[in-house]
């Protein structure tokens, strides 16, 4: 079993990660800005470890991967300031890219959105610009990184039950919570989805052989 390090520890996917992961035996830490959550991170099976992703240095995010076999990256502003959304969506998220090259952590997953590509569309005056741009940014970073990477993109996200099945095509436009959850779990138990970015969104192909099908 792994040693996993999850940053932004207390969203809502991460929870589900961390749960998933620790039932199938991994070790799981969970990166948290607000000490008040760790009671939570180890009700869901994780070893919480405090630090503000927002403040830390390159040599900072190396310490912090350190000795863990993978990184999960799920952190993110979640919308309001444009400022905060390019300090944590592309400055720290390239700087935990970095910082797992820097201590030989090799496999890193970025929790990215289905339309992170350079060509977004999103236009510069929209609120979401910040995020899209920063989603392109820091993938872009992940994919010239040299680790052995996953950019695992589903589309909007819901808090429907989950199914444990997913697709990328059909009409849904969204995917819950519970199945990107899942997505994460088996991608760092598939060492072939490495190299891959995963678009996905609700559908009826098992998340298994969903992965299967990616990876090849």
């Amino acid at each position: 079993m792994s040693n996993v390090i999850v940053f932004g520890g207390h969203g809502k996917v991460a929870l589900l990660t961390t749960r998933i992961l620790s039932d199938r035996g991994h070790s799981v830490t969970s990166v948290i800005r607000d000490a008040g959550q760790s009671d939570e991170i180890r009700a869901h099976g994780g070893e919480p470890r405090v630090a503000d992703i927002q403040q830390q240095s390159l040599t900072d995010f190396a310490e912090l991967v350190h000795g863990h076999d993978a990184v999960v990256w799920s952190a993110g502003a979640g919308g309001g300031s444009a400022d905060r959304t390019w300090a944590i969506d592309r400055d720290a998220a390239i700087l935990s890219v970095q910082g797992a090259k820097q201590a030989g952590v090799d496999r890193y997953v970025m929790v990215s959105w289905s339309g992170s590509q350079l060509d977004h569309g999103v236009p510069q005056d929209n609120d979401f610009f910040a995020y899209a741009q920063s989603k392109a940014i820091a993938d872009a970073v992940v994919r010239d990184s040299g680790l052995q990477w996953t950019i695992v993109a589903p589309s909007t996200l819901t808090d429907d039950d989950a199914t444990g099945s997913v697709d990328w095509a059909g009409s849904s436009s969204d995917v819950p919570r519970g199945d990107v959850a899942h997505v994460i779990a088996d991608v760092l138990e598939t060492p072939s989805t490495a190299g891959n970015t995963i678009r996905f969104n609700s559908g009826s192909t098992p998340i298994a052989d969903f992965l299967r099908a990616d990876a090849v």
